[in-house]
């Protein structure tokens, strides 16, 4: 995904869930304290205390049903939610369709390279910084600037529009360089290096377009307009889909095929090139309408002095020096799955590379983008405004909202990658070849567990971002993206290249375990020693118990369903539906035994929005 940490949705909706005042005592309401600023009568029940204003003392109002902003918050992930899960779904149909064109070997390999570096570049320049500092930023504006927040925002994106620019030229013309940086296997094959130069040829102008979709998008954000930056992306892979269908339609698929970089023809190149390219010019184009009906009106602004944007550079310096760290990471991992990818490759074992790699990244990154991304997305700028009003309980109640709220998804999902992801990559990439989609389905079993500190990181570090900490982070991604280089390598040099790549999906998720240890500790001595640790730990564990008997059972199920049938597309399909029944059943049951109360808070507001 083209924007890091990003990528970025919530699905949780539980206003429904408030009670009035006047019943008899409620039940314990996991998401109370989103609603604490619209209940100025009540008693307060936690460290934080409210002072109600003189006119609303005299005349007590009971809890109101529908809860204000904290409704808002809600009603804003839902939205968001359903629209990263559309993308998320295109993304797969995309996945899938470039997997049918040009295969997971050598071709995709140079195509996936090609693709890495302009999200690669693009975070590194300017999107760390726009995805972290000016969130804060633009809603500071919009509370103190006269005109609410509108030239701060043009002039914002004159000067992004100014740099990627520049930066795009820049790229182009070093594309050769920046391939071989990428992949030295690649580099020394030339028929392959020429392929990965034109495509990143093609698709490194997409840089331009990531960083003005993703500065529009924070403008809407600013301004409470969460949808559009979710679902424009859709667009982007429709456009692609339909680009690798007509390659399909005209050279056929790779399955049939077996295209590599010395048979693929120029014009097949010029067609996927221009394809990604227009996706992604789509996708910005499209948020021009959610912009002028939230009122905001681009004029091109070069008045950049003494505004501001010193202080956001001067903020976001860190944030650099954190996706530096990050990328070098990256650049690392990329370099060794190519290469044990293309010695595996020769042994017979495709699948095995770093196209292997993102295909499984690509569907264990989905739950913590539509959950996680989404829950922090629409709570950042609340965050943003008690971090800055240097109220620190608000803050530690949010990010313990936005942990406890994850987890209720992302701890199942985690083990449902180690327990079912054999049969879920076999049926999804059964295009590809059996073996190559097998393959595909270790590293995303390896990843599995990863997920659970993954998803922790991410909300962590967003308390670092509300008070303007881009040091912190920083620091924590050099331990992170050092345990990850040195336990990948580790990974490639001990491990056979086909279990290279599994190896080192499974550092990915070891890199963060550590990250996170070292994160939480900083930010609870940042809000006074309390994170509200006792009762996040209780809701983790909790769900972990509940998850490692389902687990095992749906993997034992797996198991012998595939020894019986096979593992082609029909077997994976029978393990998968048995494997998911037993794991959900089970899970349900153990976590309404064990009376984990997000989950419980969850399955009632699901109920209630069924009608039941």
């Amino acid at each position: 995904m083209p924007y890091g940490d990003d990528a970025t949705t919530q699905y949780v909706g539980v206003d429904d869930l408030v009670t009035h005042a006047a019943e008899e005592p409620p039940p314990y309401d996991a998401f109370a304290h989103l609603y604490r600023d619209q209940q100025p009568a009540a008693a307060p029940t936690g460290p934080t205390v409210v002072v109600p204003e003189p006119e609303q003392q005299a005349a007590p109002v009971p809890a109101p049903r529908s809860a204000g902003r904290g409704a808002s918050i809600l009603k804003s992930s839902a939205l968001m939610a359903a629209g990263t899960l559309v993308s998320r779904l295109t993304g797969f149909v995309r996945t899938l369709v470039i997997a049918a064109a040009i295969g997971v070997a050598t071709l995709g390999d140079s195509y996936a390279v090609a693709m890495v570096l302009p999200t690669m570049i693009y975070i590194l320049t300017v999107g760390g910084g726009l995805n972290s500092v000016f969130v804060p930023l633009l809603v500071r504006a919009m509370k103190d600037d006269e005109d609410g927040g509108t030239a701060f925002a043009n002039r914002l994106l004159t000067l992004v529009m100014v740099i990627l620019g520049g930066i795009v030229t820049l790229t182009v013309i070093a594309a050769p360089l920046l391939v071989r940086m990428m992949s030295t296997k690649i580099a020394d094959n030339p028929a392959t290096f020429d392929v990965a130069v034109t495509f990143a040829r093609y698709c490194l102008p997409t840089i331009f377009f990531m960083g003005v979709h993703v500065v529009m998008g924070q403008i809407l954000n600013a301004r409470g307009k969460f949808g559009a930056m979710m679902w424009t992306p859709v667009l982007n892979n429709i456009v692609v889909i339909f680009t690798f269908g007509m390659f399909i339609w005209v050279y056929g698929s790779y399955g049939t095929t077996n295209m590599d970089a010395t048979t693929i023809s120029p014009e097949g190149i010029q067609l996927l090139g221009i394809g990604t390219l227009l996706g992604l010019a789509v996708q910005s184009i499209a948020m021009l309408p959610y912009l002028r009906e939230a009122g905001f009106k681009f004029r091109l602004r070069f008045d950049w002095r003494g505004h501001g944007l010193g202080h956001a550079a001067k903020l976001a310096k860190w944030t650099f020096f954190f996706v530096l760290a990050n990328q070098a990471g990256l650049i690392v991992v990329t370099q060794l799955a190519t290469w044990a990818g293309s010695e595996a490759d020769k042994l017979g074992f495709q699948g095995t590379g770093i196209t292997a790699y993102n295909n499984a990244l690509l569907i264990w990154q989905m739950p913590q983008a539509i959950i996680t991304v989404s829950v922090m997305a629409a709570v950042l700028p609340r965050i943003s405004r008690a971090a800055h009003d240097g109220d620190s309980p608000a803050v530690r109640d949010d990010i313990s909202y936005g942990l406890r709220t994850s987890a209720v998804a992302i701890v199942p999902a985690a083990f449902a990658f180690l327990a079912l992801g054999v049969p879920m990559c076999s049926l999804l990439y059964a295009g590809t070849g059996t073996d190559s989609a097998r393959n595909i389905g270790f590293i995303l079993m390896a990843f599995g567990i990863g997920l659970i500190p993954f998803s922790v990181q991410y909300v962590v570090l967003r308390g670092f971002y509300a008070f303007e900490d881009t040091r912190t982070p920083f620091y924590n991604t050099v331990i992170v993206a050092a345990v990850n280089a040195a336990a990948s390598a580790a990974c490639f040099v001990v491990l056979p290249s086909r279990w290279a790549v599994v190896g080192m999906a499974f550092s990915y998720g070891l890199a963060y375990a550590v990250g996170v240890g070292v994160a939480v500790r900083r930010l609870r001595t940042r809000l006074g020693g309390d994170l509200d640790g006792k009762r996040i730990t209780r809701t983790y564990a909790r769900l972990t118990g509940a998850c490692v008997p389902a687990a095992l059972a749906a993997g034992v199920a797996v198991y012998g369903i595939t020894r019986t049938l096979g593992s082609g597309a029909s077997g994976s399909l029978v393990s998968l539906i048995v494997g998911g029944a037993l794991l959900i059943g089970i899970f349900y049951i153990a976590a309404k035994r064990m009376r984990i109360e997000e989950m419980t808070a969850m399955v009632g507001m699901v109920r209630g929005r069924l009608g039941r």
